[in-house]
């Protein structure tokens, strides 16, 4: 393959998504809208299409494959006019209300969106397609929405010990007849997101239904023909997916199919995680390490091969997981935007697995051998446009925390900040690899320490844990719990808690660590590092604040599958999404 030929295709693609303008973002060269001139509406697309409204903010490939997998081509949105010819519209709102209104104003289509809703004509909003609705948002604000709906839509109060953002599957109360929930139920859907719109007596008629976390806020909207989910169906299963059907078969007699579930609130999600690299043959395979060796102790000390990664992410998720994670794992010594292999899995994944996707390894800024620079914005860009939800930060996050920690100064061109601050923090998860250092007493280093269940090879009563860099190859001057609440002021959503220790152990997760973490930051921590039998998981959902915990070899070796899992923890009272 000709890569030169390739990266260049791909940097001509990823350049022409952002350009900074006045702390806002528009899309240049993607699409040309022009400006309304006579908003009358006419029905002209087929039955059988969709008019999708994608202005370049994030990941809908998922949607779009959901769509596809439901029987409907697309048509994109290229006009205002293509909003008002509509005959089913569907808008997966991603990123900042703020950048996203400023889109919709510049090119007519605010003004488009309103007359279509208006004359009730079928739609579909997703996420922060749901909030845009209302009259206000406090993100970054306040910023006017399209006023259609009355309310503020303001940010999760995370004082009262809920960590925000919300990830991760939550259980609606249906407060009306909406026909695109009839097969929800009390099953769980998946959510993401900061912000969220509030019921009242002013918006009453509009809300179909509602999600308790912290308060009940507004999780879908309905008024004729006239939709909004500020939850991710193409991101809820089976689940989701009966959602979009009911939309875009109304008219059919689908038969409301019988509840099954058990949701309650917000689960405990269960990952399986994917280490992705070349074998030394050049192919990408799924593997895994011990200690982060990932090479078998044999005379050939070839890479350990687990399977394929399309494949194993496809079955993981017929079997329940909440969420797959790719790791390409050789991604901090390579060019990211050059691995043509590790984005065609996430293309190919994503048509057929429809639960959140993660992708890490190697998202900083680059200069390639021809001196042209690549932003680490452009890099998440790729990333998210190939079919990542969230991705995940390592090495660069461990520098950008250190510069911080030694300034106090945020200044906004880390790729953690970039990211977060577009695509917004819920989008970027902060990977930590840490290594248990003993000490004889806490104040023998400057960092946060802790007494330990397992004592050192000395005796040693405490330990502090050195973050490393570059796969767990270099440590580095600063402890995972300084770490953490760094990149926690920095923009992350989300951190990924591994312990090098632990890894491939089977002993079950440090609980030390994961405690440490999971208290002292306001954000989901999802456990890593360790698991090898069911009750590994139960017990870190009930010793620690983890929202999640994620395996890897237990599930590839088939030792423990994942319906195990999630059975055990059912019986043992665990919300879980089954």
């Amino acid at each position: 393959m000709d890569n030169t030929r390739s990266l260049s295709s791909i940097s001509s693609t990823s350049s022409l998504l952002f350009t900074r303008t006045n702390e806002f973002y528009k899309i240049q060269n993607r699409v040309k809208f022009k400006s309304p001139r006579a908003l009358s509406i006419r029905a002209t697309s087929s039955d059988s299409v969709v008019t999708l409204l994608d202005y370049g903010a994030g990941n809908v490939r998922s949607v779009r494959n959901a769509i596809r997998h439901l029987g409907f081509g697309i048509k994109d949105v290229q006009t205002p006019e293509d909003i008002l010819n509509a005959n089913r519209l569907i808008f997966p709102g991603v990123g900042a209300f703020a950048a996203a209104m400023d889109v919709l104003n510049k090119t007519g289509m605010a003004e488009a969106l309103c007359a279509y809703i208006e004359k009730d004509r079928p739609f579909l909003g997703i996420c922060l397609g749901l909030q845009l609705l209302f009259q206000s948002s406090e993100e970054n604000g306040p910023v006017n929405g399209l006023g259609l709906i009355p309310g503020v839509v303001g940010r999760f109060d995370s004082s009262n010990g809920f960590r925000v953002p919300q990830i991760g599957w939550n259980a609606l109360q249906i407060t009306k007849d909406s026909e695109i929930l009839d097969d929800v139920g009390d099953h769980h859907v998946y959510f993401v997101h900061s912000y969220r719109a509030m019921p009242s007596d002013d918006n009453k008629e509009w809300v179909s239904s509602t999600c308790n976390y912290g308060d009940n806020f507004i999780a879908s909207v309905r008024r004729g023909n006239v939709h909004a989910v500020q939850f991710h169906p193409e991101k809820s299963g089976d689940v989701g997916l009966s959602v979009l059907r009911r939309f875009l078969h109304p008219k059919t007699n689908i038969p409301k199919k019988p509840t099954e579930g058990k949701a309650l609130k917000l689960a405990k999600r269960v990952i399986a995680c994917l280490d992705v690299r070349a074998n030394d043959k050049g192919d990408l395979v799924v593997t895994k390490g011990d200690q982060y060796d990932v090479r078998e102790h044999t005379k050939e000390n070839e890479v350990r091969n687990l399977g394929k990664p399309v494949e194993l992410a496809r079955q993981y998720y017929k079997e329940g997981a909440d969420e797959i994670s790719f790791l390409n794992i050789t991604g901090f010594r390579d060019f990211p935007l050059g691995d043509l292999p590790m984005l065609q899995v996430l293309r190919l994944t994503s048509e057929n697995v429809f639960v959140p996707l993660t992708v890490g390894g190697g998202i900083r800024d680059f200069t390639d051998a021809n001196g042209r620079h690549y932003s680490s914005l452009e890099v998440a860009s790729e990333y998210f446009r190939s079919g990542a939800d969230k991705i995940s930060i390592g090495s660069d996050a461990v520098y950008a925390a250190e510069d911080y920690l030694k300034t106090g100064v945020k200044t906004g061109k880390s790729s953690l900040e970039q990211i977060s601050r577009v695509y917004g923090n819920q989008a970027v998860v902060v990977s930590i690899d840490p290594r248990r250092v003993y000490i004889t007493h806490p104040n023998d280093v400057e960092f946060k320490a802790v007494r330990v269940t397992d004592l050192g090879p000395n005796g040693e009563e405490y330990a502090w844990y050195q973050c490393t860099v570059n796969g767990g190859r270099e440590g580095r001057p600063i402890g995972a719990y300084e770490l953490a609440k760094a990149v926690e002021d920095l923009g992350a959503g989300e951190i990924l808690l591994n312990c090098i220790d632990c890894d491939g152990q089977g002993k079950g997760f440090d609980m030390d660590l994961i405690k440490l973490i999971s208290d002292a930051v306001s954000i989901p921590v999802i456990a890593s590092s360790g698991a090898g039998a069911v009750e590994h998981f139960s017990d870190v959902f009930r010793k620690t604040n983890a929202s999640a915990a994620l395996a890897a070899g237990i599930f590839h070796r088939k030792e423990v599958p994942i319906q195990s899992v999630k059975e055990h923890l059912y019986k043992e009272g665990i919300e879980v999404r089954i």
